[in-house]
């Protein structure tokens, strides 16, 4: 968080993961079910609040355009993640309680 401003979560991490993938915001954007103008903002925010960016994007033309995940990106994500598994790791035993008071389906 940076202010009020989520710069990377669940959902910007899934969107990283899938350009460094697929190559291409577009792509990434259909595949997770996102307009493009929205996976483009997502990026623009995430660029716009680190030191550096972490997609790169190559404009089209003859070969097509693409983006790419920069070092930093790709620093970035790997450390989210770390981060979610510890988080996942420290709230098991409570998470197996709160489950227990769900409907079951």
């Amino acid at each position: 968080m940076r202010g009020s401003t989520i710069l990377l979560g669940p959902g910007k991490a899934d969107l990283l993961e899938a350009i460094e993938r697929l190559g291409t915001i577009r792509d990434a954007a259909t595949e997770l079910g996102l307009s493009y103008m929205r996976a483009w903002n997502l990026v623009q925010t995430m660029n716009d609040g680190f030191r550096e960016p972490l997609v790169i994007v190559h404009r089209g033309g003859p070969t097509r355009g693409g983006a790419e995940l920069t070092p930093t990106g790709r620093a970035a994500l790997t450390l989210y993640r770390e981060l979610e598994s510890e988080a996942l790791d420290a709230t098991k035993k409570t998470w197996a309680k709160l489950r227990k008071l769900f409907r079951d389906t």
